[in-house]
Order: C-alpha cells, then sequence, then structure tokens
C-alpha cells in the first residue's frame, strides 16, 4: 500500500469498488517481507484491512436486498447447468 501522508477516506464513505482496491493493496503489503511492515503498522493495515471486509459485506448484502426487492417472487438461484 502507498504510504500517503494523507489520511485515508474514511470507509463509509467508499465505494464497493475503491474498498476492495484498498483491500488487495492492504493484502500485497501484509503478504510483503515483514522489514517492511513493523508490528504496529502491520496490526493497523490488519485492522483496516478486517472493517474494509465488513464494509464489503454490507454494500453486497444492501445490493442482493435491492435485486430481490426488484426481482420480486421472480427471483431464482443460479443453478449449474446439466452436462
Amino acid at each position: 500500500m502507498a504510504k500517503t501522508k494523507s489520511s485515508p477516506k474514511p470507509i463509509e464513505d467508499l465505494t464497493f469498488e475503491e474498498s476492495l482496491v484498498e483491500l488487495e493493496q492492504i493484502v500485497e503489503a501484509l503478504e510483503g517481507e515483514a522489514s517492511q511492515n513493523p508490528l504496529e503498522d502491520a496490526i493497523k493495515l490488519y485492522e483496516r484491512g478486517q472493517a474494509l471486509v465488513t464494509h464489503c459485506g454490507a454494500l453486497l448484502d444492501a445490493a442482493q436486498l435491492k435485486v430481490q426487492k426488484l426481482a420480486g417472487e421472480s427471483l431464482v438461484d443460479f443453478e449449474d447447468e446439466p452436462e
């Protein structure tokens, strides 16, 4: 994750796509060499990542509810196509 002096955008203001991009950057940073992430920084990254995961889940749940409302009773689960 690129380190900037500005504070990150509040999670509740992020779109799903912005959240996902930032989450991917956090994963890459945490997977990097340990010397690049002191423990305190790694913990902060992990906490922000967990908050982003929760935010993404809430956005997906809201989208699913909206689709269900729009589709009404015609909404059906996806099924594997027979081979």
